[in-house]
């Protein structure tokens, strides 16, 4: 492990600041206090411009090499948390209620705000680094907001790139996949207009209870008898509300879920055989349906020359063994793909100690991942945009 040395100096500075971004988690375009934060601790720092309020809570902040070349090198993390209530246990655990980093963005940030300080304080590159600190990427559009609202027309990049930390993983074990490497996904509610009656005379309802756990069941079918079976493709219902009271039948259901896969083909497949599904159920029943199907997350697309150019500043920092290029692609999803669709760029995972899951109450992020972070975004600049 070579881990910049000035980074490594500060590393305890920078588990205080993800411990306390750790305490006070924020929702997506909630970010108010963690965006203070960064631009409080990019200021100090001394980066050339740090601009607020992009794409709501997004900041973005640029540093200038030594050299006078033009091109630019974008950096991304993610800065909110997740709608759970923590039960980690652990010491700076979230004391806002419903609301926990469940997923490490706090570490995201906290790694790209040393990333930060390492090159505004070095500066050993020739272009500049565009720092980008997104809100909202838990499936509220952050990236698309902040696209919208002219991020790459502001702060034009040649390329750029992301990280996620990765509990499922060795330490310090790093890997990209090129090409089609997260999963794209979909969101649907389907709303299920029934008839109630009392319980003891369910035959004068249309029992939207029973319509839907048969509707849960036939969903399944998209995926074992419509799809190719070699194209991937996740199809999961993780919603289902009915009812108020044990002796009333209910006049509605509503059943939810989300679609994961990596070929656009699949998806259109996928996204009709629910429509036709729910259109026969509702024949067959009498009843009304209502489908709404939504893109969340594109595929996301890691560029094959720049992942290399990746896992090489990677060898630097964990070493060669501990750094390579993957086959492995994840069905859950990112919405850096969107930043990749505009800007060719490659988005890594970083391993590190523990075993619990992301997006678990008792989630706990190994703060020794931080300098390691911040040290693959450091070398990825300094190889990206050499001195002359």
């Amino acid at each position: 492990m070579s881990i910049i040395p000035k980074i490594d100096a500060f590393a305890s500075e920078m588990t205080a600041i993800r411990q306390d971004l750790h305490a006070h988690p924020e929702l997506g375009f909630e970010e108010t206090r963690t965006a203070g934060i960064v631009v409080a601790q990019l200021r100090a720092y001394g980066v050339d411009e740090v601009h607020e309020g992009i794409g709501g809570t997004g900041v973005v902040g640029l540093i200038k090499g030594q050299g006078g070349g033009n091109r630019r090198v974008g950096l991304r993390a993610d800065m909110d948390a997740l709608p759970i209530e923590e039960a980690s246990g652990v010491a700076y655990s979230s004391t806002n209620p419903g609301r926990m980093h469940a997923c490490g963005h706090d570490g995201h940030t906290t790694m790209l705000l040393g990333a930060a300080r390492y090159l505004a304080d070095t500066r050993d590159f020739d272009g500049t680094v565009v720092l980008i600190f997104q809100p909202a990427e838990e499936g509220l559009g952050g990236a698309r907001r902040m696209i919208a609202e002219g991020l790459f027309e502001k702060f034009p990049c040649d390329e750029i790139y992301g990280m996620h930390n990765d509990p499922n993983s060795a330490p310090g074990k790093v890997f990209v996949t090129p090409g089609p490497a997260m999963a794209g996904a979909s969101f649907f509610d389907i709303t299920i207009k029934g008839t109630g009656s009392h319980a003891a005379m369910p035959h004068q309802s249309r029992d939207p209870i029973v319509i839907g756990t048969a509707l849960v069941q036939q969903l399944q079918s998209v995926v074992s008898r419509n799809t190719p079976p070699t194209k991937p493709i996740v199809l999961s219902v993780t919603k289902f509300n009915a009812g108020t009271a044990y002796n009333v039948v209910p006049g509605s259901a509503v059943i939810a879920g989300t679609i994961r896969y990596f070929h656009d083909d699949v998806i259109s497949i996928a996204e009709a055989r629910i429509r036709e599904l729910c259109a026969g159920m509702a024949l067959a029943y009498g009843v009304g349906i209502d489908v709404d199907i939504r893109n969340v997350f594109d595929v996301l697309m890691n560029d094959a020359d720049l992942t290399t150019a990746y896992v090489a500043a990677a060898a630097d920092v964990v070493g060669a063994d501990q750094s390579s290029e993957s086959t492995e692609q994840a069905t859950g999803s990112e919405d850096f793909a969107d930043m990749l669709k505009v800007v060719p760029g490659a988005y890594c995972r970083v391993g590190h100690a523990g075993n619990i899951p992301l997006h678990n109450p008792s989630f706990v992020l190994d703060d020794a991942i931080l300098p390691i972070g911040a040290s693959i975004y450091a070398r990825i600049v300094e190889t990206r945009l050499p001195k002359a």
